[in-house]
């Protein structure tokens, strides 16, 4: 009885932290099928008279699924070119001993502290000089300053975590470094790649302030697209579930698929 006790009591605390996690969802997914009248009108566990009618809106209306396709598309351009420029960068980092190498990773990190706003100004006059306003490059780039870090730093740590011997080894045994890196070294890290990778789509998928000052109407993004739901007539609160849910779902497919690395990532303390 005595080994029973605890049991139960940590069974009940992780019901109650599910329940406290899932409210919110559950809430913003049951206004997603309500009226803005019924929102406002009364307070229901289920939707009274439930409504497809936000989620026609947003799938009819090109405004809004557009948004959907143009997030989609910077973030993942954004996601690939943050690994591809942080595997080499985490592996010298981790491999080798330079001048200053401390400094330039803690230079890193400092970036990825900074606020978005401090880099504003600079990327708008920089790409309204270049013409690359109002497209993917424009934010999957200004992204890279706060994701290359990230990657960098959780990248390192895996690979810190590698045993020399496997590289001098494949040196040994002829492998170029091309070779050696991925068809040996980056099959061992995959899960810091995984870890990497969600992170990365993760904050590039929820960043608004750069996302919406450096579009306006070709690659505009959900986030911002959003934001049309507040007009002097109030608040479309029924159309915003609809829209958020909607956003959570490739998130979750992407936490789906890396669920495994994120956990072993944690367990090695690197994130």
């Amino acid at each position: 009885m005595s080994r029973r006790k605890p049991l139960r009591i940590r069974t009940l605390f992780l019901l109650l932290y599910l329940l406290f996690a899932m409210l919110p969802i559950y809430w913003m997914v049951n206004m997603s099928f309500k009226t803005n009248a019924g929102i406002l009108s009364s307070f229901s566990l289920l939707p009274q008279n439930f409504t497809w009618a936000n989620y026609v809106t947003i799938f009819t209306d090109p405004s809004w699924y557009n948004g959907y396709i143009n997030s989609l598309i910077y973030v993942a351009l954004n996601t690939v070119i943050s690994l591809t420029v942080a595997l080499p960068a985490a592996y010298a980092f981790s491999r080798y001993q330079f001048l200053g190498d401390k400094h330039v990773f803690f230079w890193l990190l400092t970036n990825r502290m900074t606020p978005p706003a401090v880099f504003l100004l600079p990327f708008f006059q920089l790409y309204s000089t270049l013409g690359m306003m109002d497209t993917y490059w424009a934010v999957a780039l200004a992204h890279l300053v706060f994701n290359v870090p990230l990657a960098v730093w959780i990248l390192e740590g895996f690979m810190s975590g590698i045993p020399r011997e496997i590289d001098e080894t494949a040196y040994i045994d002829g492998y170029s470094f091309p070779r050696f890196f991925l068809t040996v070294f980056l099959p061992l890290i995959k899960a810091g790649v995984g870890v990497a990778a969600f992170f990365c789509f993760m904050f590039s998928w929820v960043e608004l302030l750069l996302a919406r000052t450096l579009t306006s109407v070709n690659a505009k993004p959900i986030v911002a697209t959003m934001t049309r739901t507040v007009s002097a007539s109030g608040m479309d609160w029924a159309t915003l579930a609809a829209a958020g849910t909607l956003t959570i779902i490739p998130g979750a497919i992407v936490i789906w698929f890396v669920r495994h690395y994120i956990a072993k990532g944690f367990a090695m303390g690197r994130v």
